[in-house]
């Protein structure tokens, strides 16, 4: 895992490569076409997590999207598990926007996304698409959380 942290302090900035995994939905591993591997966290997303409603399909649809093309990382900034936070994007298109939009994926209004992931959530909630058929869907972070406090 340190060859992922350090290329991502590296990486601060835009990187193309192809997706050799799909770690869950919201989590790839990149492959530039010279160095290491970078393992990248959407920004302004956050996914369900595996063992929760839609995590599987989640990481399904996500693989679906990208597993195996070529895509661009603008990445922000590292997160406390050394992975660049970034924007996905393949075809002209945010990935991170089109979770939302496909119900795969919460803006992550903890960490201020831009105003088009809040809007596309909304539509995402109106349409019931995705996650929001359920009918009270449970959100990553109030998971985790509860998944803390029974250990």
């Amino acid at each position: 895992m340190t060859g992922f942290v350090t290329l991502a302090v590296l990486l601060i900035g835009q990187v193309s490569g192809k997706v050799v995994s799909i770690t869950d939905g919201d989590t790839i591993i990149v492959r530039p076409e010279q160095g290491p591997s970078v393992k990248v966290r959407l920004i302004g997303i956050d996914a369900p997590e595996r063992g929760q409603a839609f995590g599987t399909r989640a990481r399904q649809v996500l693989g679906e999207l990208i597993a195996g093309q070529v895509v661009e990382v603008v990445g922000t900034e590292k997160d406390r598990y050394g992975r660049l936070l970034g924007d996905v994007r393949h075809g002209g298109r945010s990935i991170n926007l089109e979770l939302i939009r496909r119900g795969m994926a919460w803006a992550y209004v903890e960490y201020n996304p831009p105003p088009e992931f809040i809007e596309a959530e909304a539509e995402a909630r109106a349409a019931r698409r995705g996650l929001w058929a359920d009918k009270s869907p449970e959100p990553p972070w109030t998971y985790r959380k509860s998944r803390r406090a029974t250990r």
